[in-house]
């Protein structure tokens, strides 16, 4: 069944706009998009679909495919004073950032693995802001619709998060990464084809629960910012290798470990588009094990799974691998040999087992089109 026939089962009546949105991979560019850096992610298969409706009554009615289909009923007064709860606030966010004055019947199937690190929040968020943007006119550009939806997640749910997972959601194309400018948001496609080259990049959800709202990532984001502060700088972007190193004492050692992350990680997405542009994939495998070993030492993001993800990974033949998305747990990439794929997922499958671990998932994706209304 269609998320049509399922809104019109759930609701009683036809969608007037269905819209999907995909979840994405940060191939590289952690941690540095709230600091105005650049990032290099794409887009996966996994979309989330969003069918809505508008109603007269200023109430807004949720179902959601993967909650038992129970409908969640609240209205525009409550949303405005930020009242609702858990996934729901992903919603209303939207809802409230895009000043929609409407009510709505609006139902969800989400795809994108919920705690994986996959971003499936701006997935949702997108999906809806998509859908919004269509049904109402409102004539909003792509990257308006990344800081509304980036505001929603800051502002309504208390997600301190950057601009990236937004963006790539919007603005994906098929086959490219988006090298994507965290301080303006302007972009440039980058070709991505390891298939070409009989490589994957192979996804690892480690299946340990990743969740940005209990501080962890919000006090990363701080020390970035205070950071900033003692230089006098907007943000990490105006802050080179060189003069950090050179005003170390100027830092606490937890400020300066953040602040080399933030700082080395941006020049290693730059690299990474030389590498690709040049299909130097030995160097841009280099690349992601340099940035796996900031997140887990500079950064201390990074957890047991997501280490023996990736130590297993290279272990076993991967040219590079490391942790993605906001750390905590979630997901891990392996740039692997396309011939190398069963032997390193059972490899790690393997380690898991002897750590007492939960049994890790394997996916792979090509870079895949962004945003978009269905019907």
């Amino acid at each position: 069944m269609d998320i049509k026939e399922l809104f019109t089962k759930g609701f009683g009546y036809p969608p007037e706009v269905v819209a999907s949105a995909p979840g994405r991979v940060n191939l590289i560019g952690e941690h540095i998009d709230y600091s105005e850096g650049f990032v290099l992610p794409f887009a996966i298969d996994a979309v989330t679909k969003c069918a809505i409706a508008k109603r007269d009554d200023g109430k807004i009615r949720i179902i959601s495919a993967q909650k038992k289909n129970q409908i969640i009923e609240n209205n525009l007064e409550s949303i405005a004073a930020k009242e609702g709860s858990a996934w729901s606030r992903y919603i209303y966010g939207v809802i409230w950032a895009m000043e929609i004055d409407s009510g709505l019947d609006i139902y969800i199937d989400g795809k994108v693995p919920l705690g994986a690190g996959l971003s499936s929040s701006a997935a949702l968020e997108c999906s809806l802001a998509t859908a919004l943007n269509h049904l109402f006119h409102l004539e909003k550009t792509l990257p308006e619709l990344a800081r509304l939806t980036q505001w929603a997640e800051n502002e309504y749910v208390g997600v301190p998060c950057g601009i990236m997972d937004q963006s790539i959601s919007l603005m994906a194309r098929a086959g490219y990464g988006l090298l994507l400018d965290c301080q303006d948001l302007s972009t440039r496609h980058i070709k991505i084809d390891f298939a070409s080259n009989s490589l994957r990049l192979l996804i690892i959800d480690t299946q340990a629960h990743h969740a940005l709202t209990d501080g962890g990532y919000a006090k990363r984001r701080e020390s970035c910012e205070e950071v900033a502060k003692i230089f006098s700088i907007a943000s990490l972007r105006q802050l080179s290798m060189e003069s950090l190193l050179a005003h170390k004492t100027k830092l606490s050692d937890i400020q300066f470990k953040r602040a080399h992350h933030g700082v080395s990680e941006m020049l290693r997405v730059l690299d990474a588009v030389k590498a690709l542009e040049a299909e130097d994939f030995e160097a841009l495998g280099q690349l992601l094990n340099q940035s796996h070993n900031s997140l887990r030492d500079d950064f201390e993001v990074s957890c047991p799974e997501l280490d023996i993800a990736v130590d297993t990974a290279l272990s076993s033949g991967a040219l590079g691998a490391r942790m993605v998305g906001g750390g905590f747990g979630g997901s891990a990439i392996a740039l692997i040999n396309e011939s190398d794929a069963g032997a390193i997922s059972l490899a790690i499958e393997k380690a898991f087992a002897q750590s007492g671990f939960k049994a890790p998932r394997f996916f792979d994706s090509l870079p895949s089109d962004g945003a978009k209304v269905i019907s």
